[in-house]
């Protein structure tokens, strides 16, 4: 289905590493995702949830769908200035997910609120499958050599 849903396994610590403060951080794994992001099917549609509080839609988030591949793209701003610690993450993030066989990419709705955003796409009927249709075998009709 999507590659979003398998973790590894990443020993009995491994999810306290991500609350590590510099300069422990070094300790986190490589490729690591700032953008936490769950999926799941529910009535007949493919959802994907992701965490990213303090963005405003309008501005800093861009959600695409093609070829089978959903992209989100979020930017936070560091506006602030005089601060003395700040474990908020900041810049771009952009996560790909590939959606599930039978997606329909012409029905995909986006909602945000509370720091959420919720991107569900419609997957096709199981029964709308093409059916199955038998292909008839016609027999070789070469010309016979004289």
């Amino acid at each position: 289905m999507s590659t979003l849903t398998r973790r590894e396994y990443r020993g009995p610590f491994g999810d306290m590493v991500e609350w590590l403060e510099a300069p422990w951080t070094i300790l986190r794994p490589v490729g690591g995702h700032p953008m936490r992001v769950e999926d799941y099917i529910q009535d007949g549609s493919y959802v994907v949830r992701a965490e990213l509080p303090g963005i405003d839609p309008e501005k800093d988030m861009e959600v695409m769908v093609s070829k089978g591949i959903l992209t989100i793209k979020a930017e936070r701003r560091d506006e602030v200035t005089g601060k003395h610690h700040s474990e908020f993450s900041y810049g771009t993030f952009s996560r790909s997910v590939t959606l599930p066989a039978g997606a329909d990419e012409e029905h995909v709705e986006a909602t945000y609120g509370h720091g959420i955003l919720e991107v569900r796409v419609k997957l096709a009927d199981k029964g709308a499958d093409k059916a199955s249709r038998k292909i008839p075998v016609r027999q070789n009709q070469h010309i016979k050599p004289t």
